[in-house]
This record gives C-alpha cells, structure tokens and sequence, in this order.
C-alpha cells in the first residue's frame, strides 16, 4: 500500500459522494475549486487506514461502527484553524464596553451573562473575551459565563491545555500577556484566574439534539467560520442561533461575513466601534434600514447596476 494512495485520483461520483456526505454532517463546503484539496487530504486518511479506494474510504464513513469516529478525524483534516488573541480588536471592544453594560442593565444582576463561543479553535477568543472582561471590571463567572464549542477534537485539546505561541499574541500588548500568561519554555499558559472561567464542548453546529442541551444564550460570537458553508448550510445554522438567542440578544459575525440574504430575523445595531446583529425583542418589530440599503445595492448589482 505504501505511497499507492497519492497515485489514486478521486473520481468524479466519489467526490460527489464524499463532499455531500460533508456537508451534510457538518457544512463543510467543497466546489469543484477545493477537488484536489480535498482528494489529497483524504487520500492521506486511506494511506493511514490502509483502504485501497475512495468508495471504500466513503463505505466507512457511513458505517455504524466507526463512522463518527473517522469523520471527527476528517474533520481535523480538512479544517483550518488560524487565529490568534484579541482578533478583530474593535468588535471584542463593542462587545465589553456596549453589549455586556447593556444586557446587564437588563436581568439587573440577576443572573450572569451567557455568551457562547461557536467556533472557538484553539481557544483565543473565548480567553480575550473573559481578559477584556476582567480589564473591564467585570467578573467572569459572576457577571458573565463563556462557553465554548469547535467541532475539531484537535484544537479543543490545545484550547483546554491553553498553552500558546508567539504567533498567538500578535495583537496582544505585553502587559496584558503578562498579567494573564505564565511563560515557560517559550510557551505561554494562561492563567487559572482565566482558564477555569472558559467551558468548552465538543460540538457539530448542525447537531441540533446535542444544542438543543445548551441554555438560552445573551451573545453567540461565530467569526469567520459560516464563510466555510454553502448557502442551505449558513441559513440552517444561522436559523440555530437565532433560536437559542434570547429576545433582544445579539449575534457578532467576522466582519466579512453578513446575513444579506440569509435571514431577516436579526437587526442590524450600529454602535460606537462596531456593526453587530440583534435578535429583536419580543413584540418588537425588526426595522433594520441598514440591512435594507444592503439587500438593496446586492439586487441592483444583480441586475448590472439597472434600476427597477
């Protein structure tokens, strides 16, 4: 079997077979752009598993015994994790210094504030927002949870080890991370005053039995991940979020991303340093003149820049 599965080639129907059976379990999208990417990964997992071909390769993953097991393993093939602390700077500020005040001035302290990582990788963004919170006065675990989910088995191992490079703190200050990091054999380990405020979860985003177990949440942060799903997939997990939102709770994409043409559920807030989602509150009518004047520009570009 050695080096046989670089010579395969992904026929067409298997690639068909394998990309929808992706899609379907988890979103990922791959077009006929990404074949090679994804024949080449794959190929990698049938080296390992010593499978002669891409339709026994695509026999396991459907199989009862095993199937889950190797699609998590998949999954950690095909995915790409790049982050790094305090990514997309502006919106975390939005987040602490607007969102947070506002929603607290709402329950009046009576009960913490839930805010749901969907995404989280290697665990950076869920840890800049619990530092910014303390750096703000504010309580992780009293006045604010942080829950966390990735589909990948692999980068949740790193984010509860939490234990990082220097490619990580490429926007962090020195004095932050040396408030909230111990260094050590040219590592940096948060520090438990952070870390035991962060729970991650091993999660599907289209696993809705396994979400139907998370509470209602206060703020779903799900940046830069949904650019990886085609369009049924993006609807279906945005759809996901704005039922587990509660009334009047906000949803906080990368800033590539938007929901023009995929919901119309959600408000579009401006606030001081950032443009953020929100699930309208109950009774309220959703007036968004920003999202309008989006869909707007997106028909006339449609159309060639011709008028209706």
């Amino acid at each position: 079997m050695n080096g046989q599965a670089e010579r395969l080639q992904m026929s067409e129907a298997e690639f068909r077979m394998i990309s929808e059976l992706l899609r379907q379990h988890c979103g990922l999208h791959f077009g006929a752009d990404a074949r090679f990417l994804l024949e080449r990964r794959v190929a990698r997992r049938l080296r390992e598993l010593e499978l002669t071909s891409f339709s026994a390769y695509h026999y396991l993953l459907r199989n009862a015994n095993g199937g889950a097991a190797e699609f998590a393993r998949l999954v950690d093939e095909l995915t790409t994790n790049e982050t790094y602390f305090f990514r997309e700077r502006s919106q975390l500020r939005t987040l602490v210094e607007e969102i947070l005040p506002e929603l607290r001035l709402q329950r009046r302290g009576s009960s913490p504030i839930s805010i749901w990582s969907a995404g989280c990788s290697s665990g950076e963004e869920p840890y800049s927002i619990a530092i910014l919170a303390r750096e703000a006065g504010l309580v992780p675990g009293v006045d604010l949870r942080v829950y966390a989910s990735d589909i990948s088995h692999r980068v949740l191992r790193k984010a509860r080890q939490g234990v990082y490079r220097e490619a990580s703190f490429r926007e962090t200050e020195p004095a932050l991370r040396d408030r909230y990091f111990v260094e050590k054999d040219g590592s940096w380990k948060i520090a438990d005053s952070i870390k035991q405020h962060v729970g991650f979860i091993h999660l599907n985003l289209f696993d809705r039995g396994k979400i139907a177990l998370l509470g209602s949440m206060d703020v779903i942060l799900c940046r830069n991940v949904i650019i990886y799903f085609d369009f049924e997939s993006k609807r279906q997990v945005i759809q996901t979020f704005y039922d587990k939102l509660r009334p009047g709770s906000y949803l906080l994409l990368g800033h590539s991303e938007s929901l023009i043409n995929l919901s119309n559920a959600f408000e579009l807030r401006n606030l001081q340093t950032d443009l953020v989602y929100r699930r309208a509150s109950a009774g309220v009518a959703v007036e968004d003149p920003w999202h309008g004047a989006a869909q707007a520009a997106t028909a006339r570009a449609l159309r060639g820049g011709r008028q209706p």
